[in-house]
């Protein structure tokens, strides 16, 4: 049976795009005492300059990135948030696991979200203590973020990442 087609710009049927990548676009900014938006690790593929306070940064499918915000006011830090987000991959036609965001287009996975000064400052030195092992955060297995984000929710202490936990990480990703 055929689907009536629906016309216009919001259409409540999804069209089959064919298997691929997904980029997403990360925008970042940087207006003195009011709003630094900034990544703390990634590796776009393509960075643009949009202005002197704006810029994006684009990132292949797949990819990971941190990107932390900070935002002031006249009285002080207003916001402070950092998210750990992952491109996602097209997967028969369709795009899984992605939330909008504000200022990421179309949208990514989610690994972690921290918010306020203490959890982001306790975020920020768990990948410090990861780059001085000499591993790039880039590689850092995904579920060991969300375990990251589910202690911060659960305000239990952070577990330490390790040689031995990053190597079983690329173990399975060979096998995958």
């Amino acid at each position: 049976m055929k689907q009536p087609q629906v016309h216009g710009a919001q259409s409540s049927t999804r069209q089959a795009m064919p298997p691929g990548p997904t980029h997403i676009r990360v925008s970042l900014a940087f207006v003195e005492h009011r709003v630094n938006v900034w990544l703390r690790f990634g590796k776009p593929v393509h960075e643009a300059i949009l202005d002197r306070w704006r810029r994006v940064a684009v990132f292949e499918s797949g990819a990971s990135c941190c990107r932390v915000k900070w935002i002031g006011n006249d009285y002080g830090t207003a916001l402070w948030q950092l998210m750990m987000l992952q491109a996602p991959m097209r997967v028969d036609g369709e795009q899984h696991d992605v939330q909008r965001i504000a200022g990421v287009a179309p949208g990514a996975r989610i690994l972690l979200r921290a918010d306020g000064e203490p959890q982001v400052r306790a975020v920020l030195e768990a990948i410090d203590a990861i780059e001085t092992l000499g591993i790039d955060p880039c590689t850092v297995a995904a579920t060991y973020w969300r375990t990251i984000g589910n202690r911060l929710a659960a305000r239990q202490p952070l577990p330490a990442y390790t040689i031995e936990r990053h190597a079983a990480h690329l173990a399975r990703e060979a096998l995958q």
